[in-house]
This record gives C-alpha cells, sequence and structure tokens, in this order.
C-alpha cells in the first residue's frame, strides 16, 4: 500500500498554524491602535473584533481537521477542513475590504493569509481525489 497524504500540504498547514498566531495578535494590534489613533466609531468596534475572533475560533478546527485528514488519509475531515476554509476566506475578505479602517499592514497580513488559503484549499482538493481514487 502506498502512503497518499500530502506532505506539502502537511508543511503548509504546519506553516499556516505559526502564521496565523502572528496575523491574529498583529490585527487584534492594529485595531487596538486604530481604536486610539483614529476616531473609531464604538459602533463598528465589536464586529471587526468579532470577526477577529470567530476567525480565530474556526481556526482551531480548520487546522486540526486538516491536519487529521492528511495524516489519516480520510477525505471527510479534509473535507470538513475545505469547507471551514471557505468560511475562514469570507471572514479574511472582510478584514480586508469592509472593516472600519484599513491600512496598508492589514492589506499586507490578509493577502499574504488569502494566498496561503488558495495554496491549501488547491493542495486539500488534490489530496482528497487522491484519497478517493
Amino acid at each position: 500500500s502506498s502512503q497518499l497524504s500530502s506532505l506539502p500540504l502537511q508543511i503548509l498547514l504546519y506553516v499556516n498554524g505559526i502564521y496565523y498566531i502572528f496575523y491574529f495578535l498583529a490585527t487584534l494590534a492594529m485595531i487596538i491602535y486604530k481604536s486610539q489613533v483614529f476616531s473609531y466609531p464604538d459602533d463598528f468596534l465589536a464586529p471587526d473584533l468579532a470577526v477577529l475572533f470567530l476567525m480565530a475560533i474556526l481556526e482551531v478546527p480548520r487546522l486540526y481537521l486538516g491536519f487529521k485528514g492528511n495524516l489519516t488519509e480520510a477525505e471527510a475531515p479534509l473535507g470538513l477542513s475545505l469547507g471551514l476554509t471557505v468560511g475562514s476566506v469570507v471572514l479574511c475578505v472582510y478584514l480586508l475590504l469592509w472593516q472600519t479602517y484599513v491600512l496598508w499592514a492589514d492589506v499586507l497580513l490578509n493577502a499574504l493569509l488569502l494566498s496561503a488559503y488558495g495554496l491549501e484549499s488547491g493542495l486539500k482538493v488534490t489530496a482528497i481525489a487522491a484519497f478517493v481514487s
């Protein structure tokens, strides 16, 4: 029997987990900075923070299911991880385009995260195809 799990996917999941910690802390610091420096409407601060924390909550099962699905060569956890990735992409796009203030650092952090999500999704689809066949 041959091994079907994807080493590039496993490496990307690991790197993405480390990057997301940096992303979360940097984005949280920027939201705090923007709320202090700019006239940040109080009604908009809570939704921006809620999106960031919801994204962090989604990231844990997304990465866990990705690791588990790839290592056990099971398409169901990898498919669920792919579904959660779609949710994370939507939240990332919100933080990129629709949060109250978008700094150049926000654009850079979110563009890098979206690129990682895209590459990871392609590798997940490839791995699921290999597991099914």
